[in-house]
């Protein structure tokens, strides 16, 4: 039992780095959304709804 926790255990962490891995690699090919300036397509005139 003991070896199966420490399995467990190590396929967990690996895990976790892929995920932040994936995650920090997404965060730096995309923007924050308030960065970007109030373009013509995001300024609702209240025609459209």
């Amino acid at each position: 039992m003991q070896k199966n926790k420490k399995l467990f255990l190590l396929l967990f962490v690996i895990f976790m780095l892929i995920m932040l891995w994936i995650g920090y690699d997404i965060s730096q090919r995309t923007t924050f959304p308030g960065s970007k300036g109030n373009l013509k397509e995001r300024i609702s005139t209240g025609q459209d709804q």
